[in-house]
C-alpha cells in the first residue's frame, strides 16, 4: 500500500493534478482482475413488510438488518449533498479514487507516524459496505473486507475504479445512501430517517439531513440515540460547514441550521410477531411465518427461507381482515377471558381460495412466552378432539359411495359395532357407543336428521356401511392433518378398524376444520390454507407462492348434498324439507335470511366443545378446550357460547355482502321420495 501511495504522491508532484489523477486511476485499474457480482447487483438485505389485506395496515416487519431501499429522488437533496460534502467533496470529479486525497493522506500519515487521515471516496466506502455485509461471504471474508491492510485498500481501490466504469455517479450515490450505517440499528437513509425522525427521507429538513450525514463516520458512538448527543451536534455543524464550503448551501443557511435544537422523534421498526402492531394479530403473524417456512419458492432449506424473510425486502399483503379479526377476537373473549386457563381458538377461511381471514384466541401472543400455535397447530400443538363435526367426513364418504341422503336406519340408543374394543364403552369385546340424548335422537333416521340431531348410532352404522377407512381418507382429502403420532399411526396402519373416527376422536385444529368445511362450501374444491393475498419481492415482481392452490376433491353434487344435510343442525331447512331438529338452531336466527350450514361437536365427557359453520362466502370453526390439560373437561354448558361466538363472527364478516344461496343437490343423490337401505 505504501508503494501505491508513494507512487501516486510522486505522480502528483511531477505532473499537474489532472494528469496525476489519470495516472493514479490507471495504476490502480491496470491491476484490476474481475468485479464481484455482488458489486454489480448487491445482495438484497432489506426488511420484509407484513400488511393486512388492505395492503396499508402494517402488522409487523422482519429483518436482521433494518434497511429498505428507496430511489434517489425519494431522498432529500440536503442529505445527498450533505453526504457528498462531508465524505467526498470531489465525488463528481474523480473516477473512483481521488488521487489528491490519497496524496494528502499519505503526507499527513507519514508525518504523524500513524493513520490520521483517510482517503476513501464514497465509491470505495460503498465497496467496503457491500463486501462486509455480503451474506454469501464467510465471517473471515467479511472481516477481511474491513481490515486495515494495504492489500484490502488496494483491492478496494481497484473495485471502486471498475465500478465507476459501469455505474453512473447518481447510481453509486443512491446505493451508498441505501447501505450506509447510521447508528441505532438503522441501515440506509430510509431506515435512518424513520428511526431518528419518524419520517421518510424525502421529508428531511436541512438540519436533520446534516445530522444523519454526520453519523456515518462513527455511527454508534456519535448517535444521539444511545451515543453522544453533543458529538452528534458537533458532527452536524461540521457537515453544514462543509456544505457551505462546497457551495451546496449558503453560510446563512448553515448558521440557521446550526441554531436549531436537536429534536428527535425516534421510532423503532417492529421486528417479528411479538412486536406486531396489534398484539391480537400475533397468532396470525406466527402462522404466516410458519407457512412461509414451508414454501420452496423462498429457498431450498428452512435456513434459506428464513434468510429470505429477514433480508429479502419482500412486501407481503396477508389475507387478514382487521375488522373480521377484531370481531373474532371480541367473540372469543365472550366465551373465556384472557386470564382463563381454557381457550377458544377460532379460525375463518374463504371458500374457493383457502385464504385465512381471521385467527383469534383468548391469549396475548408473546406474553409470558405464549407462542404455541393454538389455532393452526404445529410445534407442541397437535390439536384437539372436535367430536361430531367429524360426522361430515363419514357422510361425504357415504354419498360418494352412492348412498343417498335419505338412506334410513332405525337408530337405537346404543349400537354394538363391528369394531373391536376394550375397557369402558365396549360390549363383549366390541365398541358400543350410545346417543347423548336417546329420547330425541333414537328412531328411524336419514342423513338429514341424523346429522341435524347428531345421532351417534346412525353415523357409526353409516360408517360401517361405507368403511371407516373411507371416512379417514375423506378427512385427509379435505385437509385434516393427523399431527398426533397415535392418530397418524392409526390412519396409516389400520384405518378400517378406526370406528370411533366418525365421532371425532382424532386431534384437529380450528383452521383445518374450518378449511375442510370450506371445501364443502366451495362445492368440492379444496384449497390449501393460504394466509396471503400477494407477495412482491424487492424489485416489485410478483411471487406466485401467493396464488391459491386448489383442486377438486369431491364432486359438486356430493358437496351440495352434504351441505343440504348440514343445514339441519343450524335451524334451517334443506332443499327437500327434510330437516326436523338441530343442535345449533340459534345460528339460523343470527344469520337471518342467509343460507348457512354447520355442525356441533362434543368430545367424550365434554372435554371439548366445537362448532363449525359455513356459507358460500365464509367458513369458521372454534373449539373450547384447555390446551394444556386434556383432563380439564370444559363441560356442555359452554357449547352454546361457542356456537354464538362463531355465528356472530360470520355475521359480521358477511355484513354488506350479498346473500348467496346454496345450490340444491340432485334428486338422485337426495333419494327424494325413496327410503332404502344400501344394497
Amino acid at each position: 500500500m505504501c508503494g501505491v501511495l508513494a507512487g501516486l504522491a510522486l505522480a502528483a508532484a511531477a505532473f499537474p493534478a489532472n494528469a496525476a489523477l489519470g495516472l493514479g486511476i490507471k495504476a490502480v485499474s491496470d491491476t484490476f482482475v474481475e468485479l464481484p457480482s455482488d458489486l454489480k447487483t448487491p445482495p438484497p438485505a432489506q426488511r420484509t413488510y407484513l400488511y393486512a389485506n388492505d395492503g396499508k395496515t402494517l402488522i409487523t416487519s422482519f429483518y436482521d438488518v433494518n434497511r429498505v431501499d428507496v430511489p434517489l429522488d425519494q431522498i432529500a437533496p440536503a442529505l445527498q449533498k450533505g453526504i457528498v460534502a462531508a465524505e467526498d467533496a470531489r465525488f463528481f470529479e474523480h473516477g473512483g479514487v481521488d488521487v489528491r486525497s490519497v496524496v494528502r493522506a499519505f503526507v499527513a500519515n507519514g508525518r504523524g507516524g500513524s493513520v490520521e487521515q483517510g482517503a476513501s471516496t464514497l465509491t470505495m466506502q460503498y465497496v467496503r459496505n457491500v463486501l462486509k455485509t455480503d451474506p454469501d461471504l464467510t465471517e473471515q471474508q467479511r472481516e477481511a473486507a474491513t481490515a486495515e491492510t494495504a492489500g484490502r485498500k488496494l483491492q478496494e481501490m481497484r473495485y471502486a475504479v471498475a465500478l465507476e466504469k459501469q455505474l453512473s455517479k447518481e447510481e453509486i450515490l443512491n446505493r451508498y445512501l441505501n447501505i450506509a450505517y447510521f447508528g441505532a440499528g438503522a441501515y440506509g437513509a430510509a431506515a435512518a430517517s424513520e428511526r431518528y425522525f419518524s419520517k421518510s427521507p424525502a421529508d428531511l429538513t436541512l438540519a436533520e439531513a446534516a445530522l444523519l450525514a454526520g453519523l456515518v463516520q462513527s455511527p454508534d458512538s456519535d448517535s444521539p440515540i444511545g451515543g453522544d448527543k453533543n458529538r452528534a451536534l458537533e458532527r452536524r455543524s461540521y457537515v453544514l460547514d462543509q456544505m457551505a464550503k462546497t457551495g451546496a448551501i449558503t453560510t446563512a443557511e448553515a448558521d440557521a441550521a446550526k441554531k436549531e435544537p436537536l429534536t428527535l422523534h425516534p421510532k423503532e421498526q417492529p421486528n417479528g410477531c411479538t412486536a406486531s402492531a396489534q398484539n391480537q394479530w400475533g397468532f396470525f403473524c406466527d402462522y404466516v411465518k410458519q407457512w412461509w417456512m414451508q414454501q420452496a419458492a423462498f429457498g431450498a432449506t428452512e435456513a434459506d427461507r428464513e434468510q429470505a424473510l429477514l433480508r429479502g425486502g419482500y412486501s407481503i399483503v396477508t389475507s387478514l381482515d382487521p375488522d373480521i379479526q377484531k370481531t373474532a377476537q371480541r367473540q372469543t373473549l365472550t366465551v373465556y377471558g384472557y386470564g382463563n386457563k381454557r381457550a377458544v381458538p377460532m379460525a375463518m377461511v374463504e371458500p374457493g381460495t383457502g385464504r385465512v381471514l381471521a385467527m383469534a384466541v383468548n391469549r396475548h401472543y408473546g406474553l409470558n412466552g405464549t407462542m404455541n400455535q393454538l389455532i393452526a397447530g404445529g410445534g407442541d400443538i397437535n390439536g384437539y378432539q372436535a367430536g361430531s363435526s367429524f360426522k361430515m367426513f363419514t357422510m361425504l364418504a357415504a354419498l360418494e359411495a352412492g348412498m343417498p341422503l335419505d338412506t334410513a336406519f332405525d337408530a337405537p340408543a346404543r349400537i354394538v359395532s363391528q369394531y373391536p374394543g376394550s375397557g369402558p364403552g365396549t360390549c363383549n369385546g366390541y365398541w358400543c357407543p350410545a346417543n347423548a340424548t336417546p329420547s330425541w335422537m333414537d328412531g328411524r333416521r336419514t342423513m338429514w336428521d341424523g346429522f341435524g340431531r347428531s345421532v351417534n348410532t346412525y353415523f357409526v352404522w353409516l360408517e360401517q356401511q361405507v368403511g371407516a377407512d373411507k371416512a379417514v381418507e375423506m378427512a385427509q382429502r379435505l385437509g385434516i392433518t393427523f399431527r398426533a403420532e397415535s392418530d397418524a399411526s392409526f390412519a396409516a396402519k389400520n384405518p378400517e378398524d378406526w370406528g370411533s373416527f366418525t365421532l371425532g376422536v382424532a386431534a384437529t385444529t380450528p383452521l383445518d376444520l374450518a378449511n375442510a368445511y370450506a371445501t364443502v362450501a366451495a362445492e368440492g374444491m379444496y384449497c390449501e390454507p393460504l394466509p396471503v393475498v400477494s407477495i412482491t419481492d424487492s424489485n416489485g415482481a410478483k411471487v406466485a407462492a401467493a396464488d391459491p392452490r386448489c383442486k377438486r376433491v369431491i364432486s359438486e353434487d356430493v358437496a351440495r348434498a352434504a351441505t343440504d344435510a348440514a343445514r339441519c343442525p343450524v335451524g334451517q331447512q334443506s332443499a327437500f324439507g327434510r330437516c326436523n331438529g338441530g343442535t345449533a338452531d340459534q345460528v339460523g336466527q343470527i344469520l337471518g335470511n342467509r343460507s348457512v350450514a354447520g355442525k356441533t361437536g362434543s368430545s367424550e365427557d365434554n372435554s371439548t366443545e366445537t362448532f363449525v359453520g359455513f356459507t358460500p362466502q365464509v367458513a369458521a370453526a372454534a373449539i373450547a378446550v384447555n390446551p394444556d390439560d386434556p383432563q380439564d373437561h370444559v363441560g356442555s354448558a359452554v357449547q352454546a357460547e361457542v356456537i354464538v361466538a362463531v355465528a356472530r363472527t360470520m355475521a359480521a364478516a358477511l355484513k354488506g355482502q350479498p346473500a348467496e344461496a346454496f345450490t340444491p343437490p340432485s334428486e338422485q343423490i337426495a333419494g327424494e321420495g325413496r327410503s332404502r337401505l344400501p344394497q
